[in-house]
């Protein structure tokens, strides 16, 4: 049976180890929908990738479901998020300020 030659002490083990940890997650917001995705992958809210779409999320939902998901997207087009685009400003507005 294998016996340890010396102790290992908690210091030495927390070294070993140090590289494993739980990593956090980082999340961007996508440009057409504003909800949080990880990078480069597809949104699941709205089905685009790089400003394209690429899936239909409104073909396997029910008439009451697509409606109200409709009714979303656009409300979401009207008023883009405020997360990283900012609306031109004239100058007479720029002195309001």
């Amino acid at each position: 049976m294998a016996v340890p030659k010396q102790h290992r002490s908690k210091s030495r083990q927390g070294q070993r180890r140090m590289h494993l940890f739980i990593k956090k997650l980082t999340l961007v917001a996508c440009k057409k929908c504003g909800k949080e995705v990880l990078p480069h992958t597809l949104c699941e809210n709205c089905g685009t990738y790089r400003s394209r779409t690429f899936l239909d999320v409104l073909a396997k939902l029910t008439k009451k479901e697509r409606k109200q998901k409709q009714k979303e997207l656009t409300a979401q087009e009207e008023h883009p998020p405020a997360g990283g685009q900012s609306k031109d400003l004239s100058a007479e507005e720029l002195s309001k300020r």
